[in-house]
């Protein structure tokens, strides 16, 4: 099935179609086990989506195939994409929050942590994906993000500009697994599309979903606000694949090439 070496930016999906394999074939990338997903459009053909880490040094991998126990080894060359560098002013107390949140920011990212690692055996969607904002993007994925002159994080989604009150929908159907106010990321959305695959939606002013709720592609899921860790109003989407975090566009862009034959 390979031909070619895979090439892949730091931060980015590798997304590719597998055919003649059966459902106990897997992939093993960087000690993690990836499932070939069932392709919803093509008979006969899987998609393999596997994420590359923001922090994942530029080198040569190796992705290891295994089908009808025969072993296949697949070089990955992981190269460094240029992230730019940002610096924002936010309310101090969300650069270093005060002790008595300590807890609550723990139990929400320990909550979020084990959510983006559950990979559920059931794709939620079947046709390409949407972004459902048409504004301006104001902070790209991966710009290092220096708070009140201290390097805190990279950016780990994308933000939209969104003047408060603006209806935000789904990408695609899914189901609901948070739907809450969060310290740092304000009122949040997060829908399971299967397969270990999530999309993220912060600093929303109102929420109208619950967890537990099925969504279909295009729902008014919330409005967007100024909620959490922000310097004004905005949308932040991401994109987690298996607890990672990779570029929303470029993950859309690659699976919706690959989700839009007819």
């Amino acid at each position: 099935n390979f031909l070619y070496a895979f090439e892949v930016k730091n931060g980015k999906s590798l997304i590719f179609e597998l055919q003649n394999i059966d459902k106990n074939s897997k992939i093993t990338f960087l000690n993690k086990t990836y499932k070939p997903i069932k392709h919803p459009k093509k008979e006969g053909y899987y998609l393999v989506i596997i994420p590359i880490d923001y922090k994942t040094e530029a080198k040569e991998y190796s992705l290891e195939y295994t089908y009808q126990n025969k072993k296949v080894t697949q070089a990955v060359h992981v190269k460094k994409e240029n992230y730019p560098k940002e610096q924002l002013s936010v309310e101090p107390s969300k650069v270093k929050p005060p002790k008595k949140y300590l807890d609550r920011i723990h139990k929400e990212y320990e909550e979020a942590k084990k959510i983006y690692a559950t990979s559920t055996d059931k794709l939620y969607f079947n046709s390409p994906f949407i972004v459902g904002i048409k504004t301006q993007v104001t902070s790209e994925f991966g710009s290092a993000r220096v708070y009140n002159d201290v390097l805190k994080s990279y950016h780990g989604g994308v933000d939209f500009r969104a003047k408060e009150g603006t209806k935000i929908v789904a990408i695609n159907r899914g189901k609901v697994v948070i739907a809450s106010e969060r310290y740092y990321a304000g009122g949040s959305v997060v829908i399971d599309h299967g397969f270990g695959i999530y999309s993220a939606y912060f600093h929303l002013s109102k929420i109208k979903v619950k967890k537990g709720d099925l969504i279909k592609q295009n729902q008014v899921i919330a409005l967007s606000g100024k909620s959490g860790r922000v310097t004004g109003p905005h949308l932040h989407l991401g994109i987690k694949i298996s607890g990672i975090s990779v570029d929303p566009l470029d993950f859309i862009n690659q699976i919706n090439a690959l989700l839009a034959l007819n």
